[in-house]
């Protein structure tokens, strides 16, 4: 079984056809999918949240994406705990800083990540990191204000990146990207994660693996990942599935009680 630790099924580009793409995944061994609760920023929230109640293979998180943090009200980070506390939701994200666009104030981008990163804390809930053209100013937060659990999501730095990641705790969940011509360096950061921190991912829609690059991305392609990154570690790709579903249990399914969503052991 493969779990895609990533993906958007809140995305417009699924509205037609969910339930087909949620089953083209099952077909292709993925047992579960963890779909990203940003949407489009508040007010609205719980978009993730209401995919999971609906299909019983999708956990949800929930999260304010760095992009839309000048639409937060303290009245957003109150529904965010809210949501929270579904038994579905898994984790809090994907939050970070992003520089790319710069749609908000970095430093309004930067209060944002902070106040997220206490709401998780307080939860107990892994985050799901997400970084831009800010990766020195995404570290330094989480080293002064993070001492928990969480991924790296799409994960396209270098091996010194990686390995930065690596002492702080997160596990790094690699994408499409790895399947690149181009993108060696990540090949390179692959090989030097431990087993016990992989994860594999899709971000569908978006950034499909070899052989779809360029079309819409789905949990299914996560197939073509698992075999790359099994390629790049000299592996199988039944190991890959092995030990990424067993890492993103350990992660993201510690049991949490009267939670029969989060009560799994590995191998169930």
């Amino acid at each position: 079984m493969l779990v895609d630790s990533h993906c958007h099924l809140d995305d417009e580009k699924f509205s037609g056809d969910l339930e087909a793409v949620i089953e083209r995944a099952r077909q292709s061994g993925v047992g579960r999918m963890l779909t990203i609760g940003t949407g489009d920023g508040p007010p609205g929230l719980s978009c993730a949240v209401e995919i999971a109640d609906r299909f019983e293979p999708v956990y949800a998180t929930v999260g304010v994406h760095p992009q839309d943090a000048a639409k937060v009200t303290e009245k957003s980070f109150d529904e965010l705990r809210d949501l929270a506390h579904h038994p579905k939701v898994i984790a809090l994200g994907e939050i970070g800083l992003d520089y790319h666009y710069d749609p908000s104030a970095r430093e309004r981008q930067r209060d944002v990540f902070i106040e997220q990163l206490k709401i998780a804390a307080g939860l107990n809930l892994p985050v799901i990191i997400h970084t831009r053209d800010a990766w020195d100013d995404t570290i330094a937060v989480l080293k002064e204000h993070w001492r928990g659990l969480g991924i790296i999501h799409c994960f396209t730095g270098n091996s010194s990146q990686a390995q930065t990641a690596l002492e702080l705790g997160f596990h790094l969940a690699f994408g499409g990207v790895l399947t690149f011509k181009t993108a060696e360096m990540v090949r390179d950061a692959a090989r030097i994660v431990p087993d016990d921190r992989l994860l594999v991912e899709t971000d569908a829609p978006y950034l499909a693996p070899v052989p779809w690059r360029g079309k819409r991305n789905e949990p299914a392609f996560i197939v073509e990942t698992a075999r790359a990154l099994a390629a790049v570690r000299n592996t199988s790709p039944e190991r890959i599935a092995s030990i990424t579903t067993t890492n993103f249990e350990n992660l993201c399914l510690r049991p949490r009680n009267g939670n029969r969503y989060t009560e799994v052991s590995n191998g169930d």
